[in-house]
């Protein structure tokens, strides 16, 4: 198998890795405005930066 096959295949297979997490991550982490809520933060304080 050539170099750049090789190369090609692991540069596909690590940005699969890498898409599959941020995927499961946004799924298994709660919503801002359910960590807003839960936390007892006036909604519009949620965005607004100091």
């Amino acid at each position: 198998m050539k170099f750049e096959t090789v190369l090609l295949q692991s540069f596909f297979a690590a940005c699969m890795l890498l898409c599959l997490a941020i995927m499961s991550a946004m799924l298994v982490m709660p919503s801002p405005r359910a960590v807003a809520a839960a936390s007892h933060v006036p909604a519009a304080a949620v965005g607004v930066a100091s």
